[in-house]
């Protein structure tokens, strides 16, 4: 039952924030919420010894830092910095951390070309019928949680807890 909520969790909560942040510009606080909520019930069961519960936290706080001066200097939005906080504890202070994180900023960075390209052709767009969410035409925005859900999604199968999940099924 723990190794199920492992590999759920992470995923549908990344999906469900990327969701949202297409269709509304906003990232429901609740789901960084239940990412952390979950993450503290399932890592006593992992093995996590205090220490490497400490790094976990660790790698929250320092993207939160990050986070928050971003958001500070209005280049990040604030859903997007908790939901990046979120993702990290679930990590923890490990290369696979560094990894979705350079996966974050290269999928932002195309996703941010992408959306700026289509504003930037709105008519052409318009013209051929596409079905594009108005909240990515009408906003100044970019719903960075889609990058930071296609990361999650691409690297979440690398992370410890994960791997801590499959060695306690074999």
């Amino acid at each position: 039952m723990l190794e199920a909520a492992i590999f759920v969790i992470f995923p549908i909560c990344l999906v469900l924030a990327a969701l949202t942040d297409l269709f509304e510009m906003t990232i429901p606080n609740r789901i960084p919420a239940i990412l952390l909520a979950s993450f503290f019930v399932v890592a006593p069961f992992v093995g996590l010894t205090w220490a490497g519960f400490g790094m976990h936290l660790v790698a929250g706080l320092i993207v939160f830092s990050v986070g928050f001066t971003l958001f500070a200097f209005n280049v990040m939005g604030g859903g997007d910095a908790k939901l990046l906080t979120a993702a990290a504890v679930w990590y923890g202070f490990t290369p696979e951390l560094m990894s979705f994180l350079i996966h974050v900023a290269y999928l932002g960075g195309a996703l941010t070309i992408v959306i700026l390209l289509l504003r930037s052709r709105l008519n052409t767009v318009i013209a051929m019928g596409l079905p594009i969410p108005q909240s990515l035409l009408g906003a100044k925005k970019v719903p960075y949680a889609i990058a930071i859900g296609f990361a999650g999604l691409m690297t979440y199968p690398q992370s410890p807890l994960v791997l801590a999940a499959l060695d306690n099924i074999r």
